[in-house]
């Protein structure tokens, strides 16, 4: 949904729009944030260690809980609950657990039934939690639409429509043609759509990390914030976890540290920071709501590889973000990196052209975060320390959803014995890792390089993009 080439020669003044934008996450800013809970500061034991205070830690101890009352659960998380990607992102909850249904039907064809009908009850287990913890996250089963903004876009969405309705997996799917998009929302630039009723809801991403942290402490769950997990090591029969004061010392370990180094080194090849931003705007008024016809409150995105995604928060804010992709050289996580106003600008004059009508409309927030990207797109799991550590990484920006499911098989990993989650070909199978630098600053920049060439060509392909499809590599989205 990038500008015409026209609008790309001249000055941007659509950046007036960010004058006022605070550099910090909207979500983050919430008057309902808690207060973080205390630091370790004393040696302790427990049955289980859950490192990571994000969604994948988070439901982790919860489940755990839930699974056996009584075993005592410690939860450490450096900083605070839902900070990092769980507090950044824009909110989509959705039941794919392979990144959408085109890179887990070409992944695991044979199973993709089988995952779509997990996904599926995944998401409805995320929505029982919600109700059962009395959770106030904004959750809303709005479902999601893909659109399609230039003509070889549409022709694509049909076919894929097809190609799926003849699978039998277009349940609760529809196609809908340029009149009828514009009919959910209207935007000059949508010429078709795909719908996903119920398989996306939209929430507050850091409501719902508070949330379960509130309900981890119900359960009993020993959070401990500010404490960050720095060594693990093998004691006894168990593994000791370091931190600044105190250790700890746990039967079993689950590491819900996505896109920070992980404990288990060898696991820190197979995944890579990309940094992502978004905007948002100050509330649309009754007239301006009605000039784009957005009464439904799906969530939104484009079906550019370099896509846009965009949503209604409860108070009526357009949450805008996507498109620009950064990895920084040597994949390093740094504070430094969660703000790019050239970004934001490219960002704006994006907006305004999908939706000239909100011409005047002003930008509140702007800011990024790190997602942890793998090269197959969708969570890969696995053990260490023969069996007494699990592990979860990779979501690649879809995990809201996928890191409830995450959490289950990291568990039943941990339990030994075999499971309907740990058969699956997608839970047993790990995707390629990423070259050492510089190898892997060339190839994602080469990729990003492709992907916007693609775009500019009708969804043409070049030999790079080819021959990453060929390998295997998760470069389609």
């Amino acid at each position: 949904m990038a500008p015409s080439a026209m609008s790309r020669g001249r000055d941007n003044h659509w950046t007036t729009s960010l004058a006022d934008a605070q550099p910090v996450p909207y979500w983050l800013e919430d008057p309902g944030k808690p207060h973080p809970e205390p630091a370790l500061t004393a040696a302790t034991t427990c049955d289980l260690l859950v490192v990571g205070g994000g969604y994948s830690g988070l439901w982790t101890a919860l489940i755990a809980k839930e699974r056996e009352p009584q075993r005592d659960v410690v939860l450490l998380e450096g900083r605070e609950v839902g900070w990092a990607a769980s507090g950044r992102n824009g909110g989509f909850c959705a039941a794919s657990l392979t990144h959408g249904l085109s890179n887990g039907l070409t992944r695991w064809p044979d199973e993709i039934h089988r995952l779509e009908e997990l996904g599926a009850r995944n998401l409805d287990g995320i929505e029982a939690a919600i109700t059962r913890y009395g959770i106030d996250c904004d959750f809303e089963r709005t479902g999601e639409i893909d659109v399609a903004t230039e003509p070889y876009q549409a022709r694509e969405l049909r076919d894929w429509y097809e190609e799926i309705d003849a699978k039998g997996l277009a349940e609760g799917i529809e196609f809908l043609d340029g009149e009828a998009v514009r009919e959910q929302v209207n935007s000059p630039t949508f010429q078709a759509g795909l719908y996903d009723r119920r398989g996306v809801a939209v929430l507050h991403p850091a409501k719902l990390a508070w949330g379960l942290k509130q309900a981890c402490l119900r359960l009993g769950v020993r959070v401990h914030e500010h404490t960050p997990a720095l060594t693990l090591k093998p004691h006894g029969t168990g593994m000791a976890v370091d931190t600044p004061y105190g250790q700890v010392r746990a039967r079993q370990v689950a590491l819900g540290t996505n896109v920070f180094p992980n404990l288990v080194k060898r696991v820190r090849a197979y995944t890579v920071p990309v940094y992502d931003y978004a905007l948002m705007t100050e509330p649309l008024s009754a007239g301006q709501l009605d000039a784009i016809g957005w009464k439904n409150r799906q969530g939104l995105g484009d079906s550019a590889n370099q896509f846009h995604y965009f949503r209604l928060s409860a108070d009526n804010r357009v949450l805008w973000g996507g498109y620009d992709a950064i990895y920084p050289y040597g994949g390093r996580v740094r504070a430094e990196y969660d703000d790019r106003p050239e970004t934001y600008a490219k960002l704006a004059e994006h907006f305004f052209t999908c939706f000239p009508q909100l011409e005047g409309v002003r930008f509140t927030h702007a800011w990024g975060g790190a997602i942890d990207t793998c090269s197959r797109f969708s969570a890969f799991f696995g053990t260490a320390h023969r069996g007494k550590v699990a592990y979860a990484a990779g979501y690649t920006g879809l995990g809201v959803g996928a890191t409830r499911f995450g959490a289950e098989v990291m568990l039943d990993l941990l339990a030994g014995e075999p499971t309907e989650l740990t058969s699956l070909e997608m839970v047993r199978r790990k995707p390629l890792p990423f070259p050492p630098e510089p190898f892997a600053w060339t190839g994602i920049a080469l990729t990003k390089w492709s992907l916007a060439r693609a775009d500019s060509h009708d969804g043409r392909r070049n030999l790079w993009l080819r021959a990453m499809d060929r390998l295997g590599l998760g470069f389609d989205s």
